[in-house]
Formats: structure tokens, C-alpha cells, sequence
């Protein structure tokens, strides 16, 4: 699994970047949920205001979570048991159906690549635990699973209806639900009145409005080294994520497994060490900086195709040499770290 200290350093460049806040108008709070460390900072807003807005979010974060967990009793497991048994009509919430529908819009759209149908493959590979011993899958199980070919386009959703035609999805929506939940609590923070806000959930970011008169500024995590690659101004409204090799893993002789699964092949991705993209104010900024970015990672040197299917034009990828591309409008934003090798531009 991930180092300690790599699981904090966000958290570290957060607060180095937010060293010059007047701390009389900053408010910050911070929990686990999702598996990860999770943050809230205000801006500008009364003290009591701040924390009535922030508890609201943190008791949303703990709803989702409990709701969509992907291997405790939830909602989600509950669908997964169903399609398991061959149910052909499954019941669901208004809520899980929508988001049911807009990953597999996205799914489709990322020609499977982004496939939460994969939770089989997932729990094989032991990323389905809180604890666990890394070993690679069976063999045959492996075999297996990649042969049953569990896609989003095996489910139809009508109204809160699910059915799948394949009995061998397993539904984890571990690469989406964290984007959907900076959605819900920028919409949360917004009905409390909150203008001014940066919500963190395990580096994926969203801003609301500015920190006084200068915009939020957030570090990209360097996928090798504890410290920053780059910090960029995230602005209102504006979302950004990261898929990378070091966010979840194992090793075994020296080799790197991460959780990032190439439905393909049923093996851990290679070629790539991580991809940020940073999605400009649009319905759902949130969700899609969570899901998108793991398509683009997955490509490998196709990254970039994948990222105009989504419209991203700010986009930055780390190939498995260490070697940086970045989009010209990304590039125009961002300000590297000393030391950090010369990145290629491209459009």
C-alpha cells in the first residue's frame, strides 16, 4: 500500500500554500472517510457559519460512504448481490440509478476504460479490504474474470431499475464517487451561503469563489518524491484530479501493482506514473475530475485522446520514465518546483 507520509503530503502543501491566510478568516476541518483523508477550508465566513456549513459536508461525505461502500453492506453491495443471484428487476435509490447511468454514459464515452462493472477483478487483486497481503491473483481466476468481460453497458437502468445481462458485474464506484462527492459538497456549501471554500477529498480538489483577493492555490503531488511537482490558482468552480501509481499499491520483488486495473488485460496498468486534469466550471466539474482521469491514465501514450473526449484541455501526464507532458493551457498555469526536469508541451 501507499506510504504514510505520500498519503499526507498534500495536506503538507496545503498548508504551506495557505501560509499567508489570515487565520481569522480561515476555517478548516478535516475526517476520514472514502478511505482517505478528507478537508474542508472555508474562506471569509463567519466562524459559526463555517463549522454549521463544514459539519453538514462531513455528515454527507459519511452518508455517501456508508451508502456506496464497495465491500461492506451498502446500497451497492445489496445491487451487486442481486445481479450476482440473477435478479432480473433490482430496486434501487433515485440517487445510486443517476449515478449508475452517468458512469456508464462516461464508460462508453472512454470505450470501457473507465469500468466501475470491475469490482470482481478489484477483490482479486486484494484492493478490496482494509488490510491485506500482497499477492498476485490465481491464475485461473484471473483467466476468469477477464473472460466474463463485466462492462457498464451490461446494465440498463430504467427509473430505479437495474438489470445486467451479465451476471459477472460487480459494481465499485471507488473512481467516481469521491468526484461526486466534491459535487455534492460544493452544492451543500453553496445552500449554506458559503462562497469561499476548497474542498479536498484525497487530492481531488474543488474551489468555490477565492481565498480574499487571490485565488485557491493547490499542489500536484510529484508520483516519486514526498513534494510537489507543481502548484497552479484553482479557481471558482474549477475541479481537479489524479490517477496515479502511488496513490494505492503493492509491491512484490521490486515490482509495482497498483489498483489502477486495465479492464483489457485484468492487469495493474503500466506506462504511466500519473495523470492530473483539471476541469473548467461545468455541471459535475467534480465527478468527472475523479472518473476522467482514469481513462487518460489507462491509455498510456494515448492519454491525450482520451482527455478531448472529455472536453479537458488542462491536462498533465507522468510517463513511467518519469518523463512530463503537459497541455498548452495547463503549461500557462502551472509553476513547477526547482529541480523538476523540463516538461514537454503539447496541444
Amino acid at each position: 500500500m501507499k506510504h504514510p507520509a505520500i498519503a499526507w503530503l498534500l495536506a503538507a502543501c496545503l498548508a504551506l500554500l495557505l501560509t499567508g491566510c489570515k487565520r481569522e478568516q480561515l476555517h478548516q476541518q478535516e475526517s476520514y472517510v472514502f478511505g482517505t483523508r478528507v478537508e474542508v477550508i472555508t474562506w471569509g465566513a463567519s466562524e459559526q457559519e463555517a463549522r454549521a456549513a463544514t459539519a453538514a459536508v462531513l455528515q454527507e461525505f459519511d452518508r455517501l460512504h456508508r451508502a456506496y461502500h464497495a465491500w461492506e453492506p451498502s446500497e451497492l453491495t445489496a445491487l451487486n448481490t442481486a445481479i450476482a443471484a440473477g435478479t432480473p428487476q433490482i430496486p434501487v435509490s433515485a440517487e445510486l440509478a443517476a449515478m449508475l447511468t452517468d458512469a456508464k454514459a462516461i464508460a462508453t464515452t472512454s470505450d470501457e476504460l473507465f469500468n466501475p462493472a470491475l469490482g470482481q477483478l478489484i477483490a482479486l487483486w486484494g484492493f478490496h479490504t482494509d488490510s491485506f497481503t500482497p499477492a498476485r491473483p490465481a491464475a485461473d481466476a484471473l483467466t476468469a474474470a477477464i473472460a466474463a468481460r463485466p462492462r457498464m453497458a451490461d446494465l440498463t437502468i430504467s427509473g430505479t431499475t437495474v438489470s445486467s445481462r451479465n451476471r459477472a458485474v460487480q459494481l465499485d464506484l471507488g473512481g467516481y464517487a469521491k468526484g461526486y462527492a466534491l459535487d455534492r459538497a460544493a452544492a451543500l456549501l453553496r445552500e449554506k451561503g458559503i462562497r469561499n471554500a476548497l474542498i479536498n477529498i484525497g487530492g481531488n480538489l474543488m474551489a468555490l469563489g477565492s481565498k480574499g483577493e487571490h485565488p485557491w492555490r493547490v499542489g500536484i503531488q510529484h508520483p516519486r518524491e514526498p513534494r510537489p511537482l507543481a502548484s497552479l490558482p484553482l479557481r471558482d468552480g474549477e475541479a481537479i484530479g489524479t490517477s496515479g501509481d502511488y496513490q494505492r499499491f503493492f509491491e512484490i520483488d521490486g515490482e509495482r501493482y497498483s489498483h489502477l486495473l486495465d479492464p483489457r488485460s485484468g492487469m495493474p496498468a503500466r506506462g504511466t506514473q500519473a495523470v492530473t486534469i483539471l476541469i473548467t466550471p461545468r455541471p459535475h466539474a467534480g465527478t468527472l475530475s475523479d472518473a476522467a482521469s482514469k481513462p487518460a491514465y489507462l491509455a498510456g501514450e494515448r492519454w491525450r485522446e482520451y482527455t478531448r473526449r472529455f472536453g479537458i484541455e488542462h491536462a498533465l501526464r507522468v510517463d513511467d520514465q518519469g518523463r512530463i507532458e503537459v497541455t498548452r493551457a495547463l503549461r500557462d498555469r502551472l509553476q513547477f518546483d526547482a529541480g523538476i526536469s523540463p516538461a514537454s508541451v503539447i496541444d
